[in-house]
């Protein structure tokens, strides 16, 4: 069955209110025909430029990722998006508008991918979400710098990512479980939470991650590298099978 979301979520998830994993409600579109979100922030121009609301965007992003959101300015935003203060406060009014604008795109980023229904076998359902995953981080990797702060400082993004990913894991769980993929009875929260860990622990982690990779994260090497290793542990274990103690 479905796995309703805390009230405070459902905004987040493409559809309300409640997020239908595997089954299509009559009244609503099955999320299996969403391929692709388009943010209002993300249309371009008649031309293929990014619209100016865009830019400031990826701007503030960029800047939150390397500095914080405690030391980055609306003003310097602006510079860095090439569009006058004035028109950043036309948008966004306040430097806690253009947070939540960034919090919202990224939040909807990964739900809107990581919601979609899960493949009908043979399709290996683990390697479809490592795929997922790392699609978005080589798409865009100022969101992984970005996750990587937002994580460990008590961000409210960081809370409602955490919170929204949860509830579409558990549901994903069910319905392994529900196919005959995993064991019945196992534990579907923390079979959640530590998929949950081994992604965004790895992201929260990145600073420190990268100093024994030799180069980025987020470089397609080392995503390939990564969602092998993931998807193997997840998978298969890493011990030899040996008699039941």
């Amino acid at each position: 069955m479905a796995t309703p979301l805390p009230c405070r979520l459902r905004r987040y998830a493409c559809i309300a209110p409640t997020i239908h994993l595997y089954r299509r409600p009559r009244s609503t579109p099955a999320l299996s025909t969403v391929t692709h979100v388009t943010f209002d922030a993300d249309v371009k121009t008649a031309g293929g430029e990014p619209r100016n609301i865009e830019r400031i965007r990826v701007a503030a992003l960029r800047s939150f990722a390397l500095h914080g959101t405690s030391a980055t300015t609306m003003r310097g935003v602006a510079a860095a998006a090439g569009v006058s203060l004035g028109l950043v406060q036309h948008h966004f009014a306040t430097k806690a508008g253009l947070i939540s604008a960034v919090d919202e795109y990224v939040v909807k980023l990964f739900v809107s991918s990581l919601a979609r229904p899960l493949p009908e076998p043979p399709v290996d359902s683990v390697t479809e979400i490592g795929t997922r995953v790392t699609t978005i981080l080589a798409e865009h990797p100022d969101v992984a710098a970005y996750l990587s702060r937002a994580l460990v400082d008590g961000s409210p993004v960081g809370a409602q990512l955490f919170d929204t990913l949860l509830a579409v894991g558990i549901a994903r769980w069910q319905q392994r479980v529900d196919r005959g993929e995993v064991s019945p009875d196992v534990d579907l929260t923390w079979a959640a939470i530590n998929s949950m860990v081994l992604a965004l622990g790895t992201i929260s982690l990145k600073a420190h991650v990268e100093r024994h990779l030799g180069e980025p994260l987020t470089s397609p090497g080392q995503l390939e590298r990564w969602q092998k290793s993931v998807d193997t542990l997840l998978r298969e274990g890493l011990f030899v099978p040996g008699p039941t103690p």
